[in-house]
């Protein structure tokens, strides 16, 4: 039975984030084919993880500039080994190169991670995206990654063509690999009439997550002195005490938390409201809301790989462009059930898109022509060789370098904690 090790950079949890999710979808991606599936990570495990082995996949703990896990790679000698986000491709890809030279290293990339970061400087400084912003040093070690790997999956259709548009990575070396939805059908039991409220969820730890809290606190006023019985209910796990102390059911301002179901988030909303200013990605909160047919009003950002139409035309709900747009699409979805119906008849087609029943055999062959012929698939690629040879010499010294001083400390006798008389 052949293997596919994933190194994880934190543990899957899959109803804290989207990125849990889709993680979960690719493992048993790989189940579904006959294949072993192990998951390692150096990372703490969290209260909200899932439990991998109710999946039937193993758990290992592996450790950073350690030796160790050149005896672990020996033990499990996996066909494909899978780095979830580029850094742990940094980390432990040369081990993969030197001890599993055979094995086909396969890159999630979850989101650009340098296109992210550009955005957010942008939003920071408060002016467009531009072109240096997406060649600092984040985007040279993120492409690095993308170039020494055989495959990197890519979850966005935009981030597709940015990678081979901006920074000229060959398509052969990427794979559109969204969500999987198993059920594309969108709820409608709940109608417009018997739902209330807006509502809003993301993981508070995720930046943009939280400057959309932010912004939604400073819009809530006006949107409540529209709508006066209106409330807000802002979901989302480790809500830190600065999140908190933004909760008040006075204006109808309610920071609820975590919540184990996402569909909490939304069954029962009426307009789900999302206005990320900067990110990268699919959302996976604007997917979820299309699922549980609550309409959203959103961004550009959020509606990024979702919508594919430059007006937004296909978008089940509004994308507005600045804060005065945000307001009224909102009061107008919320009051409105004529724009509201037609809003979330949209999501049937924006959620045909990620049919897992259609997607998984197509990203399944493609994975398995790379790996019958991953030999020749490698020597089309002299960027990533060349950039393989000189990273892994470094990276591999420095590694061996913190590994043998690890072990030098530990062999020094500790000094007594009594003083000398």
């Amino acid at each position: 039975m052949p293997l596919l090790l994933v190194l994880g950079y934190v543990w899957p949890e899959p109803n804290s984030s989207a990125a849990g999710w889709r993680m979960l979808s690719l493992l048993q991606l790989f189940q579904r084919q006959g294949w072993q599936v192990v998951f390692a990570s150096a990372a703490d495990k969290s209260p909200h993880r899932a439990d991998l082995s109710q999946f039937g996949i193993e758990e290992a703990t592996i450790a950073l500039n350690c030796d160790s896990f050149a005896a672990q790679l020996q033990q499990w000698q996996p066909a494909v080994v899978l780095f979830d986000r580029f850094m742990l491709e940094e980390q432990f890809g040369w081990w993969v190169d030197e001890i599993c030279p055979q094995a086909l290293k396969l890159l999630d990339s979850e989101d650009l991670h340098c296109l992210r970061a550009a955005r957010q400087q942008a939003f920071n400084e408060q002016r467009p995206v531009e072109h240096t912003d997406l060649t600092g040093e984040l985007a040279l070690r993120e492409i690095a990654a993308i170039h020494r790997c055989d495959l990197t999956l890519t979850i966005s259709r935009a981030e597709l063509q940015l990678l081979t548009d901006c920074y000229q990575v060959p398509a052969a070396q990427l794979l559109y690999c969204p969500f999987f939805i198993e059920n594309c059908q969108v709820d409608t039991r709940i109608g417009f009439s018997e739902r209330q409220h807006f509502s809003f969820i993301g993981n508070f730890r995720h930046e943009p997550n939280w400057q959309a809290v932010l912004r939604l606190k400073r819009l809530w006023p006006e949107l409540r002195k529209q709508l006066p019985l209106a409330e807000l209910h802002i979901y989302g796990a480790y809500p830190p005490p600065k999140a908190t102390q933004l909760h008040a059911p006075r204006q109808g301002f309610y920071i609820k938390g975590w919540t184990a179901q996402a569909a909490d988030a939304f069954v029962n909303y009426r307009v789900c409201l999302a206005p990320l200013s900067f990110g990268a990605g699919l959302k996976g909160k604007v997917i979820d809301a299309m699922r549980f047919g609550t309409p959203v009003v959103t961004t550009d950002i959020g509606a990024e790989g979702i919508s594919h139409q430059a007006d937004f035309l296909d978008f089940p709900g509004s994308v507005a462009i600045d804060d005065q747009a945000l307001i009224d699409a909102a009061v107008a979805l919320y009051q409105d059930p004529s724009l509201w119906h037609k809003a979330r008849h949209k999501a049937s087609a924006c959620l045909a898109q990620f049919d897992a029943a259609l997607l998984m055999p197509q990203i399944w062959l493609q994975l398995s022509a790379v790996l019958q012929q991953l030999a020749q698939h490698r020597q089309q690629s002299f960027t990533g060789r060349m950039l393989k040879y000189h990273h892994h010499r470094s990276t591999k010294f420095m590694a061996q370098w913190i590994n043998a001083k690890n072990k030098l400390a530990a062999l020094q006798p500790k000094e007594s904690s009594d003083g000398a008389s």
